[in-house]
C-alpha cells in the first residue's frame, strides 16, 4: 500500500509542482483581473464536466467492475467491457462537445448567469469556452485509460500524465505573443495539454497489452452492472458540482477579481488534496473491489483505517499552516507581474476559509472508497445531498457580507458535515474502527497550541528573517513557523502512537 501510494503521491507532487510553475506564470501574465476571470471561467467549465462525467463518477462505477471482471479472468470479456465502455464515453461526450460548440451561449446563460448579455467579458468567454471544451473528450477517455492500468497496478502514467497539461500551458503562456490575447494563449495551452495526456495514456495502454477498440455501444450484463453503479455515482458526483457550480454562478456576480482569487486559493487547497487524499482514494477503489470478490474484509479495515491515519497526521498541520501563514504562502508564490497585493489578501482570505475544511477533505476520498468499492453507491449519495443542501444555502448567505471567503467558509462547512455523515455511515455499518478518542484529542490540542503560537510569532518571525536575509522575510519566517508546527504536531503523534493499528 505504501509503495503504490508513494508512487501515486509522488508523481501527483510532481505534477502539482509543475502546475505551480504553470499558475506563477498565468498569475504575472494574466493577473486577477477581467481577463484573467474570463479564463477562469472558460477553464472552469469543461472541468466541472469532467468531475461529474469523468474522475467523479465514472471512476466510482467503472474501477470497481472493472477490477471485479478482471480478477475473474478471461481477458476477451475484459477487453469487450473496456471497448464497450469507450465507445459509449465517445458517443457521450460527442453530444456535449456540439452543445458547448454550438450552443455555447445557451451555455452560459445556464451556468454563469452574472455573465449578462451586453457584458463586455461576454464575447471572450464564449471564444474561450469554444477552445477549451474539447479538452473534455481528451479526459474522459484518460479517465478511462487510467482506470484500466490501475486495476493491473500501474498507476505511474495516469499519476503523472497532467505533468503534461501543465507544461503545455506554461509553453502557450510563454508564446502568448502569437495569440490575440494572453487568455486565448492559456486556453490553447489547456486542449493541447489534454491532447498530450491523452497520447501517453493510450501508449502506456498498449505498452501493458491492454487494447482498447471502438465499437457500436451496447448493453450486455456488464456494462449494465456498469451503469446500474454510474447512475447513482453521477448524482453523487452531481451533488459535488452543485456546491462548485453555485461557486461559479454567485462569483459572477461579485466584484472583479473574485473568480480568481478562488481559483489561486483553491490551486494550494487542493495541492494536499491531490498528493494525499485523491491519491489514497485512487490506491484503495480497485483493491477494494478487489478484496471485496476475494472477502477479505479485514484487509479492507486495515487499509481504510491506515489511511484515515495518514489524512489525520497530514491534515491538522497543513490546516494551521494555511490558515496561519496563508498569506505569506501566496505572496512568495504568485505576488508578481500584474498580481498585486490586493490579490494577495483577496486570495489569503479565501485560503484561509477553505483551510477549515481541509482534513475532512483529506479524509472524504478514502470514506467514499469504502462505499463505492462494495458497490454502495446510494449512502456516499444520501450523504452528499444532505451536506450540499447546507453548503449552497451558506453559500447564498455569506457571499453577500464576505465575498469569495463566504464561499470558501461555506465550501469548509460542507465538507465537515459530507465526512462526518460518511463516517457514521461507515460505523454503522461495521466497515472501520472508531477513532481514538485519546489520539484525536491529543493531536487537536497539540494543533490549537501551533496555531496559538504562530499567530502570535507572525510579527516578531517577520521582523527577525528581514533582519537576517532583507526582501525575503515571509519566506524564511513562514519557513520558520511552518517547522514549528511540524515538529509540535509530529511529536504529540509519535507519543500518542497514532497510525499504529
Amino acid at each position: 500500500m505504501l509503495r503504490r501510494f508513494g508512487t501515486i503521491s509522488g508523481l501527483t507532487l510532481v505534477s502539482r509542482i509543475f502546475g505551480f510553475l504553470r499558475d506563477l506564470v498565468l498569475a504575472a501574465t494574466l493577473g486577477a483581473g477581467p481577463v484573467a476571470d474570463a479564463f477562469m471561467l472558460a477553464f472552469r467549465l469543461p472541468n466541472h464536466f469532467r468531475a461529474i462525467l469523468a474522475e467523479g463518477a465514472f471512476n466510482a462505477a467503472f474501477v470497481p467492475t472493472y477490477a471485479g471482471l478482471d480478477a475473474a479472468g478471461g481477458e476477451a470479456r475484459v477487453r469487450a467491457f473496456r471497448s464497450n465502455i469507450l465507445s459509449w464515453v465517445l458517443l457521450v461526450n460527442g453530444g456535449l462537445l456540439a452543445v458547448a460548440l454550438f450552443a455555447t451561449g445557451a451555455l452560459l446563460m445556464v451556468l454563469a448567469p452574472g455573465l449578462a448579455g451586453d457584458d463586455p467579458q461576454r464575447p471572450l468567454v464564449v471564444a474561450l469556452t469554444r477552445i477549451t471544451f474539447p479538452y473534455l473528450i481528451c479526459m474522459s477517455v484518460v479517465v478511462l485509460l487510467s482506470g484500466v492500468l490501475n486495476a493491473r497496478g500501474r498507476f505511474a502514467a495516469a499519476a503523472g500524465a497532467s505533468v503534461l497539461l501543465n507544461l503545455a500551458m506554461i509553453a502557450a503562456l510563454l508564446l502568448a505573443w502569437l495569440f490575440p490575447s494572453a487568455a486565448h494563449a492559456a486556453a490553447w495551452g489547456v486542449l493541447a495539454g489534454g491532447v498530450s495526456q491523452l497520447a501517453l495514456l493510450i501508449w502506456d495502454t498498449w505498452r501493458a497489452g491492454l487494447g482498447v477498440d471502438v465499437v457500436r455501444p451496447r448493453i450486455d450484463p456488464a456494462s449494465a452492472e456498469f451503469f446500474r453503479r454510474l447512475g447513482p455515482a453521477v448524482l453523487t458526483s452531481g451533488a459535488v458540482q452543485v456546491a462548485v457550480f453555485a461557486d461559479t454562478i454567485i462569483a459572477t456576480f461579485l466584484p472583479v477579481g473574485a473568480l480568481s482569487h478562488l481559483y489561486y486559493a483553491d490551486r494550494l487547497y487542493q495541492l494536499p488534496l491531490g498528493v494525499i487524499g485523491i491519491a489514497l482514494g485512487t490506491l484503495l477503489l480497485p483493491d477494494i473491489g478487489r478484496r471485496v470478490a476475494l472477502g477479505d474484509e479485514a484487509g479492507i479495515r486495515r487499509m481504510v483505517a491506515q489511511a484515515l491515519s495518514l489524512c489525520l497526521l497530514a491534515g491538522l498541520p497543513l490546516m494551521v499552516i494555511f490558515a496561519g501563514i496563508g498569506d505569506w504562502i501566496i505572496a512568495v508564490l504568485f505576488q508578481r507581474g500584474a498580481f498585486d497585493a490586493v490579490a494577495v489578501s483577496g486570495a489569503a482570505g479565501v485560503l484561509a476559509a477553505y483551510s477549515l475544511g481541509l482534513m475532512p477533505g483529506l479524509a472524504i476520498r478514502t470514506l467514499v472508497a469504502g462505499f463505492q468499492g462494495r458497490g454502495d453507491m446510494g449512502t456516499p449519495l444520501r450523504a452528499l445531498i444532505g451536506a450540499t443542501v447546507v453548503n449552497v444555502a451558506l453559500k447564498a448567505g455569506l457571499a453577500g457580507p464576505l465575498g469569495a471567503a463566504g464561499l470558501a467558509l461555506a465550501t469548509s462547512a460542507g465538507v465537515w458535515i459530507y465526512a462526518g455523515l460518511l463516517y457514521r455511515a461507515a460505523r454503522r455499518a461495521g466497515q472501520i474502527a472508531p477513532l481514538d478518542r485519546v489520539q484525536v484529542g491529543g493531536l487537536t490540542g497539540a494543533a490549537v497550541l501551533a496555531g496559538a503560537l504562530v499567530w502570535g510569532l507572525r510579527g516578531p518571525a517577520l521582523g527577525l528573517a528581514e533582519g537576517l536575509l532583507p526582501g525575503y522575510g515571509p519566506l524564511l519566517a513562514g519557513l520558520g513557523l511552518a517547522a514549528l508546527v511540524l515538529a509540535l504536531i509530529g511529536g504529540a503523534a509519535v507519543s500518542l502512537k497514532v497510525g499504529r493499528r
